[in-house]
């Protein structure tokens, strides 16, 4: 990534914003925005706005930061090795812009069994309209 790339991220990210999501940081967990936050809606990208979650795959994990069973789609996001923190974990990103979001582990509820444990500072929420 180049330094005009950076300098618009910058710009447009919190200083927490960019070091999670540009830098591949962890928020403190249990601190997140969206931790307890189960309102009806889609939660984006917070860099890119690409919609990544729909709030019925979220649930409560006990683990701190928000998570998710499932994305909003295959083509949401996008999982890579990560050797960091002394073990083998996948990260999630963004596909569209390659924002770090968090990780997934294979220890979630039905029906995938999986748990995308994502940094709410790498997220927006936009409600569903109630009619």
């Amino acid at each position: 990534m180049g330094q005009k790339d950076e300098l618009k991220w910058l710009k447009l990210l919190t200083p927490e914003q960019y070091r999670i999501c540009r830098c591949g940081e962890t928020e403190t967990p249990f601190t997140g925005k969206y931790y307890h936050h189960f309102k009806a809606g889609v939660y984006q990208c917070a860099c890119c706005h690409a919609p990544l979650f729909d709030s019925e795959t979220k649930y409560d994990s006990s683990s701190g930061w928000p998570s998710f069973y499932a994305p909003i789609s295959d083509e949401a996001i996008k999982g890579m090795p990560d050797k960091t923190a002394g073990m083998l974990r996948i990260e999630v990103r963004c596909k569209k812009c390659d924002a770090h979001l968090g990780h997934v582990f294979e220890d979630g509820p039905e029906p995938t069994g999986l748990r995308f444990c994502i940094n709410s500072a790498a997220l927006e929420f936009t409600s569903k309209p109630t009619h």
